[in-house]
């Protein structure tokens, strides 16, 4: 058997949310050739290629220290790769290599074209400032001057995402995990982006929470059609949110496709490993 299995879709055929194939567009909204991660002697991440579609979900799997995390923060652009292109399709300048365009230029697309959910809300929040605030802020990144408009913008965010708006001007020390999670959401998908990156995001917070915010999560990345790159270690969660899968181990792609097929046929032993983890456990 191969190491590297890959199961086929026909015309780029991307499930929606209901199971309805589409064509997908020919241009790719992100893309990575041959990237590597090296942190001294430790090869984090093998020449790693994907393709991510407009609208599209891709899922990154693997258990801990397989290189999805390190991978992640090169797509986002946190860390530089030791080698490899970065292509994202921008708005106003096409097509750009986020390798060798500019600090300034990243950091804006960062707060524009992007968003970052990470595993702790801690990480993805400012703390001492009001839950309206955080969402505001990402709104003045990209020029909302009118205080009466952010602050009507943030009430609508912070109901999207079942926020009582009453608690607006609370500071995000007294939400519950949950909410602050929901908060940072609201906080990247304010700004209407196009591309949305997520670390685990379910991962610090009990079950009963996670299924809540997993049904949310999946609601709004349908309703908004952003494309999504999500790393976990959860299979329930890649198969809930993910239309195609990239199954990591040691720093490499062992196996991809669509999820569906990857997890409930799946080729390389690794992945047969964990699925069949899951079904025992």
């Amino acid at each position: 058997m191969s190491a590297f299995n890959i199961h086929h879709a026909t015309a780029r055929e991307l499930p929606q949310a209901q199971g309805t194939p589409v064509a997908a567009p020919l241009t790719p909204l992100l893309q990575a050739i041959n990237v590597s991660q090296r942190f001294g002697n430790v090869l984090a991440c093998d020449r790693i290629h994907l393709d991510l579609y407009p609208g599209e979900v891709l899922g990154i799997v693997g258990e801990s220290g397989s290189g999805k995390s390190s991978l992640l923060h090169c797509l986002a652009g946190h860390v530089l790769p030791s080698e490899g292109q970065i292509l994202f399709a921008s708005k106003d300048q096409g097509v750009q290599d986020v390798v060798t365009m500019n600090e300034a230029r990243r950091r804006f697309l960062q707060r524009t074209d992007w968003g970052f959910v990470h595993q702790s809300a801690r990480d993805g929040l400012r703390s001492d400032v009001s839950a309206g605030a955080n969402v505001g802020e990402r709104l003045m990144a990209v020029g909302a001057r009118h205080y009466g408009a952010i602050r009507q913008e943030a009430q609508h965010w912070l109901a999207r995402v079942e926020i009582d708006e009453t608690r607006i001007d609370d500071l995000p020390r007294y939400f519950s995990g949950g909410m602050q999670q929901r908060l940072q959401i609201a906080r990247n998908l304010v700004t209407k982006p196009r591309l949305i990156f997520m670390d685990e995001p379910t991962a610090s917070l009990d079950v009963s929470v996670q299924a809540r915010l997993l049904d949310l999560l999946r609601q709004l990345v349908s309703q908004l059609h952003v494309a999504a790159v999500i790393v976990t270690h959860d299979l329930a969660v890649a198969r809930l949110l993910a239309h195609r899968l990239m199954v990591m181990r040691q720093g490499q792609v062992v196996e991809q496709g669509l999820t569906d097929q990857v997890l409930d046929d799946p080729q390389h032993p690794y992945t047969q490993l964990l699925v069949s983890s899951v079904l025992q456990a």
